[in-house]
């Protein structure tokens, strides 16, 4: 058994769950870190999708 706690945002109860407590993984994301790293997985995939975003046009706009 690991000793090393994993966190997971369950979707369909809306919350972050520790391990034990975790549905199937097709409800749920992760594993996370923390309970805070679990509760902010949407912002985190915000700032993820807007990081590739701005590297896409970045090299949109470099000359060939």
């Amino acid at each position: 058994m690991s000793t090393t706690e994993q966190w997971w945002y369950d979707l369909k109860q809306g919350r972050a769950v520790r391990d034990d407590e975790r549905g199937p993984a097709k409800d749920v994301l992760g594993p996370y870190p923390s309970q805070a790293a679990a509760e902010g997985w949407r912002q985190a995939h915000e700032d993820r999708e807007q990081a590739w975003k701005t590297q896409d046009e970045e090299q949109d706009e470099e000359p060939a």
